[in-house]
């Protein structure tokens, strides 16, 4: 699965950072900052994530809050290479994920990654929160409701063979 960026691929949040912004102010970012550093930064992600080199990835994302704490995009990719990495502090990624939803309520990625965190966890009921967040927001259906309903499911079955 390849990590979202306030529901769109990342692919597509570099094309639209070399243009210079995120399509809705990049679920925070902005400032008047230049797409130079956003590119990169998402350029130095992509790579690391691809190698599912969570370590690597999760330091470009450190940079890019630290640049522009208001984006929620770099918390929600921040806490998503946490998640995934070796032994996850699950306070840290918590409190990235509910940071990119406070600076947008609307961020599905966040949704998504956040209900998947709590099922890491064991917490069903949040997840399944989540879940209906995004299927409020996703009209017709959408990527990250049919992940994170996927997960849940899984979860739930798992569980019930206990």
């Amino acid at each position: 699965m390849r990590p979202k960026a306030h529901g769109v691929s990342l692919i597509a949040v570099l094309c639209l950072a070399t243009g210079g912004a995120l399509a809705d102010g990049g679920g925070g970012g902005g400032g008047g900052l230049s797409a130079e550093p956003l590119d990169l930064e998402i350029k130095l992600y992509e790579a690391a994530s691809a190698k599912q080199d969570w370590s690597a990835a999760a330091a470009a994302m450190r940079t890019g809050i630290a640049r522009d704490p208001r984006n929620a995009d770099f918390h929600n990719l921040y806490a998503y290479s946490l998640r995934k990495g070796a032994n996850p502090d699950m306070s840290l990624v918590f409190k990235h994920y509910n940071e990119a939803l406070r600076l947008d309520i609307n961020h599905l990625g966040a949704h998504e990654y956040l209900g998947e965190a709590y099922l890491m966890v064991g917490n069903l009921p949040k997840a399944k929160e989540h879940l209906a967040r995004l299927d409020k927001l996703c009209l017709f259906s959408c990527p990250e409701y049919r992940d994170l309903k996927k997960a849940i499911g899984e979860y739930e079955k798992k569980t019930a063979k206990r």
